[in-house]
């Protein structure tokens, strides 16, 4: 049997790949043009000038956290030397 054979399938399976991308190649354009560049062209200078204070995700982090009840938040205020940190001293070597 030849591969031939199997052409339509193949054809089909082509066409959803090029809608499913077409989509998707929309989808970041209308979001890099619609979102992304306003937010540097708004919030991003704005931060640049020193007219809000710098963003520190942080900030998110902790808020999101402490409001979950019933959770105690144990790295809302890291301290010591975690072993995640890449510092010079740290427990990988």
């Amino acid at each position: 049997m030849m591969l031939s054979a199997f052409w339509p399938f193949y054809q089909f399976l082509w066409t959803i790949y090029f809608v499913t991308m077409f989509l998707v190649g929309f989808w970041c354009i209308f979001m890099f043009f619609g979102l992304v560049i306003p937010m540097w062209l708004s919030e991003g200078l704005m931060e640049y000038f020193g007219k809000v204070k710098p963003f520190d995700p942080e900030d998110i982090r902790r808020k999101e956290l402490n409001e979950q009840k019933g959770v105690e938040v144990i790295f809302s205020n890291p301290k010591g030397n975690g072993p995640f940190l890449h510092d010079s001293h740290g427990h990988h070597h």
